[in-house]
């Protein structure tokens, strides 16, 4: 598996991980999954893939629950383009096409970011908008050291 065809879609997320306003709204949306069929159960020829345990794997896990994160709190707060980034995750999956191990990896990172807020807030707060900031920050500073140290 390499990291170089992620070199575009790492960079757009960096962009789409800049400043974004805030909106505010008082109600959620049920949960989503980046990829269809993700819940499914594993059948034999897939449940002997061992994950690849490539160095860049962690940080794209870590982007990846940051992309579940935003996706959730982004709607939460009233984003009309918060299934931004539940696309970005499946631009992600999509442009590396990991093993079935690293794909199940990655999108249970993104259903654990999603998940993790999802428990804890119901309604916009100043404190979700907080996360979403920092988040913001820490997402596009991921992505684009994922392109500088893996991305060659």
């Amino acid at each position: 598996m390499r990291v170089r065809p992620l070199i575009p879609v790492i960079v757009l997320a960096a962009v789409a991980l800049g400043p974004v306003a805030t909106a505010t709204a008082q109600t959620a949306a049920p949960a989503e999954t980046p990829a269809a069929g993700a819940e499914a159960p594993a059948s034999e020829e897939t449940a002997a893939v061992m994950p690849s345990d490539a160095p860049y794997m962690r940080p794209m896990g870590r982007l990846a629950a940051i992309l579940g994160s935003m996706h959730f709190l982004r709607r939460l707060c009233g984003d009309a383009e918060a299934d931004l980034w539940r696309d970005k995750m499946q631009e992600l999956i999509t442009a590396q096409a990991p093993n079935e191990a690293d794909r199940r990896r990655l999108v249970a990172s993104f259903n654990s970011g999603f998940r993790s807020f999802e428990s804890t807030y119901r309604h916009c707060t100043p404190a979700a908008q907080l996360a979403v900031s920092r988040y913001q920050s820490e997402g596009a500073a991921l992505a684009r050291e994922i392109g500088v140290r893996y991305g060659n």
